[in-house]
């Protein structure tokens, strides 16, 4: 498996608007598994980090584009929880990588009223990036001028967040601040860490693997889902373009006929 111009007033913002022919059919809310960084790399006859380096230029087109084409809400899987399972010298190059990247595109973004949220069990990273977190997240735009939310997944799996979620309910349960009965699917959803975001309608997974890899697996029930074979490096305008396209082909219906 592998969507006109405005311009904003008073001043246009960097990334303005790209409306299409479908533009009824343009998704909320795309979610991306960035997969095939070190393929990349090794490709190239590079070291696992190159790929990761180039990564973040594709996160910036993909970004770009999701943007203007009216995408409101944008979540990129950056680190799991399993990847901590990796050689250290990669993990710190990453964790050196993410830090540096949200500093040096938040003006950008902020200009271009994308506002950065991250999600994840953020207090177990290293320090000096949650620093970065904390910075990004204290910029404020104001909703007139606010275009999509980037989400960024930080040593995040979606079990990690069922759990804490469950943990969390249990408390409330234990406070008696909550009876069995008034458990619902809407509670469960307040308790995650996407509350008041909605769910996907597109998921893309780039490098030819087939598995969603613990993300998101709530809010994924009745997400469309997009694989294709281009490495993460390599995914750009037009390749998210195509997602979109292919998405906008579909007839969603949701287990009704």
């Amino acid at each position: 498996m592998r969507g006109g111009r405005r311009t904003g007033s008073p001043a246009a913002p960097p990334f303005p608007f790209l409306m299409t022919q479908n533009d009824n059919h343009i998704p909320q809310h795309v979610a991306v598994i960035m997969d095939g960084n070190g393929r990349w790399a090794r490709e190239q006859g590079e070291e696992r980090l190159y790929g990761h380096r180039h990564g973040v230029d594709a996160v910036r087109e993909v970004v770009r584009t999701a943007a203007e084409t009216g995408v409101r809400y944008l979540t990129v899987y950056a680190f799991s929880t399993e990847n901590w399972g990796r050689p250290e010298a990669e993990v710190d190059g990453i964790m050196t990588l993410i830090a540096g990247a949200i500093l040096s595109e938040l003006e950008t973004l902020t200009g271009a009223g994308i506002r950065m949220r991250f999600i994840g069990d953020l207090a177990s990273l290293p320090e000096v990036l949650q620093e970065s977190i904390h910075t990004a997240e204290a910029t404020v735009i104001p909703d007139d001028k606010l275009r999509m939310t980037l989400n960024v997944a930080l040593n995040y799996s979606a079990r990690w967040e069922l759990t804490d979620a469950m943990r969390r309910i249990g408390l409330r349960m234990k406070a008696g601040e909550l009876t069995p009965e008034e458990i619902t699917e809407e509670l469960i959803s307040e308790h995650l860490t996407t509350r008041g975001i909605p769910d996907p309608e597109l998921l893309i997974r780039t490098s030819g693997e087939l598995r969603l890899s613990n993300f998101l697996l709530w809010q994924l029930s009745y997400t469309e889902l997009y694989f294709t074979d281009t490495l993460w490096p390599e995914f750009g305008r037009e390749a998210f373009l195509e997602a979109l396209r292919e998405y906008g082909r579909r007839e969603r219906r949701f287990g009704r006929l």
